[in-house]
């Protein structure tokens, strides 16, 4: 009998011996000569480059992967210590502006191959059908051109080639997990008992976490470090998930280059990709061009890569690249017990509600929010404590505390609007270049959302018996800035991910969401990439 060829057939997942990573891969991958015509060129190598960059690979693809940062070795790279892992987020200069500034750095990028899913805490939830029609359902945000059905194969392929762990989900359009759910820690347990008291239905999971051993990886060993690379690679990234699986497949992952230009030919298509390494600008012929740098970073190259034909920016006819980028509020409330809690012990998002995703009308605002379990280590809670004014004494006291205290966070879904946008900076970077300056202002509906959700935090634990509560307002998650839409004046990208202006460039990341929702965006970018695919191995490329 021919066994049943998978999607995805990773070193990592498939064992060959007793070794725990396969490092052979990156020795012996293929490589590529700048003069070669490659069919795609994919410009980053996270979420969405590194699913796209798989999938072509499995198709026979020529792709070549670039990553401005390293190809990390979690067994050398990664340490479990918050500031030793300060090497995995993107900290070369941005400019951040608006009358609500988003902080840039370890919750909104990644540097290097994986991604920001190299640190990102696992939670691997779907977006819910309505999310793909805000504006029709609730007047606000804008509607996709595709429906929650188009992607939901999608989300089903990921969630197995990850995996996904978790209770059966009730929210959205019903649906289960491979894996089954994670053991509860105490933080959860008391999420679980606040919720029940007060009649909220709550759930464990979803997390792209391996519960059990999982071909190559171990089982999670709740160690407590999910955001700063999970050092036994149970949490999955596409590190280690899809492009070990890319490269047993002939594709090449040319890591420590940044990516400059998409240059475009006299035809007006994307010829390559401007690139530098190793202190030298480059050039790689191609035959297409993806581009996957998220909602900073893309913007920007496309900006910077303006030419006779796009004076102001690739693809910006309209006035439409860098604008409607989002973020989700993103408070987190934690509460104090007399027992100790140590919320570290089990993955940050251990446990969720989405309870509160849809519009309610008593709430003040459009759409809703979603609360999930968070386990920040000691010097993400001193930054908690210090916000709220402690200091000196009083912080000391509070970090001697540290184990008696759950966390809960709010993910609310902001809405999209034009003023929040990337545009290029006065500011260079070490290549000359005008880095991205981020503007953004939140509009009432988000303010009166972050409101509530802080206030259901409050009550859930209260409910638990917490006897005293800090909250710290923070963002997380940008999506946005190269929007997908029905049409070129409206958004950048169509349905299959392809830009508007320019036939045989693609982009395949966060940038194309056009509402944020109140989920975690990872699962969604990676269902869209592996969609994107589809269409381009179908098509053969062609426009």
């Amino acid at each position: 009998m021919n066994r049943v060829r998978r999607r995805n057939e990773s070193a990592w997942l498939i064992p060959k011996g007793d070794e725990r990573t396969n490092h052979r891969l990156r020795a012996d991958m293929r490589r590529f000569e700048d003069a070669d015509e490659v069919d795609v060129a994919v410009v980053g190598c996270g979420a969405g480059g590194g699913v796209l960059t798989q999938r072509l690979a499995r198709a026979g693809w020529k792709v070549v992967a670039f990553d401005a940062g390293p190809f990390w070795d979690p067994d050398a790279d990664w340490v479990s210590d918050e500031a030793g892992s300060h090497h995995l987020y993107w900290t070369e200069p941005r400019v951040i502006g608006g009358d609500d500034p988003v902080p840039l750095g370890n919750n909104n990028s990644g540097r290097g191959v994986g991604g920001s899913m190299v640190h990102f805490a696992g939670y691997a939830p779907r977006f819910h059908p309505s999310d793909f029609r805000t504006y029709s359902t609730d007047g606000v945000g804008f509607d996709w051109p595709i429906c929650y059905d188009d992607l939901e194969p999608y989300y089903r392929q990921m969630e197995e080639e990850l995996p996904v762990a978790g209770q059966r989900w009730p929210w959205g359009k019903p649906h289960s997990y491979p894996h089954s759910p994670h053991p509860l820690g105490v933080d959860g347990e008391l999420f679980l008992l606040g919720c029940q008291r007060l009649g909220i239905d709550a759930r464990v999971g979803p997390v792209a976490i391996t519960n059990g051993r999982f071909g190559n990886r171990p089982h999670c060993i709740y160690r407590g470090f999910c955001l700063q690379g999970c050092k036994v690679n149970a949490k999955a990234s596409p590190l280690i998930t899809h492009v070990p699986d890319a490269l047993a497949h002939g594709a090449e992952i040319r890591p420590n280059s940044f990516v400059s230009r998409v240059a475009i030919g006299e035809d007006g298509r994307a010829a390559g990709v401007v690139y530098w390494k190793d202190g030298k600008e480059r050039f790689q012929r191609a035959r297409a061009v993806a581009v996957a740098g998220y909602s900073i970073e893309t913007p920007r190259l496309l900006l910077n890569s303006a030419c006779e034909r796009f004076p102001d920016g690739l693809c910006n006819d309209h006035d439409l690249v860098g604008r409607f980028v989002m973020v989700q509020g993103a408070a987190q409330t934690a509460g104090r017990f007399e027992h100790e809690v140590r919320m570290y012990k089990t993955p940050p998002p251990g446990v969720s509600t989405e309870a509160f995703y849809e519009t309610d009308e008593t709430r003040g605002a459009k759409r809703g929010f979603s609360i999930q379990t968070v386990a920040p280590l000691p010097i993400a809670w001193a930054e908690h404590v210090a916000s709220e004014g402690h200091w000196g004494h009083v912080l000391r006291e509070y970090m001697k505390d540290y184990i008696h205290w759950a966390s809960l966070g709010v993910l609310c879904e902001f809405l999209p609007l034009a003023h929040n946008r990337v545009v290029l900076a006065d500011e260079t970077d070490r290549h000359g270049l005008p880095v991205a300056k981020f503007l953004y202002s939140q509009c009432d509906n988000d303010k009166a959302l972050m409101k509530a959700g802080t206030q259901a935090m409050k009550e859930i634990l209260a409910a638990a018996e917490a006897d005293d509560t800090v909250t710290i307002n923070r963002y997380a998650h940008l999506v946005g800035g190269c929007r997908m839409s029905a049409d070129e004046r409206s958004g950048v990208v169509d349905h299959t991910l392809r830009t508007f202006a320019v036939p045989n460039l693609y982009i395949t990341d966060g940038s194309v969401l056009p509402t944020q929702g109140a989920a975690n965006p990872a699962l969604t970018i990676m269902a869209l990439a592996a969609r994107a695919a589809d269409h381009l191995i179908a098509t053969g490329g062609r426009s």
